[in-house]
């Protein structure tokens, strides 16, 4: 399993080194969702460590959906498996209209976009300077299977 340390840093494209900082709970959370939203054959899943740049929390996962229903199946397997977890859902935003669903765990918020939504809005763009998280092998081993490419 691919486990991101407290601490531990990785270099950007310019060679500079970026520490990851988020709390090990975070860490464990976002691997959670990541987890969650794999089985449900999400795509393009990337964790970013925001917490020096934001202080109402230390994570963002990213996934999409191919379309609305997939968006909430991936939405609900999160829900449950942070649920089951003890996390607490402090908000959800955006599930009447099924294209970008928020998830605010206040340790981490979980983006789930329709393909479109994440295409236009870009978020990997806006977040490209904090380290990412590095999510366990088992998150990737979903997308080698159906063929998505990460």
């Amino acid at each position: 399993m691919n486990v991101r340390c407290l601490g531990e840093s990785t270099p950007d494209r310019g060679g500079r080194v970026r520490h990851v900082t988020a709390t090990p709970r975070a860490i464990e959370l976002t691997e959670i969702a990541a987890l969650a939203a794999a089985d449900k054959l999400a795509g393009d899943i990337v964790a970013y460590d925001v917490s020096d740049q934001l202080a109402i929390t230390d994570a963002f996962l990213l996934c999409s959906g191919a379309n609305d229903r997939q968006v909430g199946s991936i939405v609900d397997e999160v829900e449950l498996r942070l649920k089951q977890a003890g996390a607490t859902l402090l908000r959800r935003e955006g599930e009447a209209e099924g294209r970008w669903v928020l998830l605010d765990y206040n340790d981490v918020v979980v983006h789930v976009q329709n393909k479109e939504e994440r295409v236009f809005y870009s978020l990997e763009r806006i977040w490209k300077d904090c380290p990412p998280i590095a999510l366990p092998d088992a998150v990737f081993a979903v997308s080698a299977a159906t063929g998505d490419q990460r």
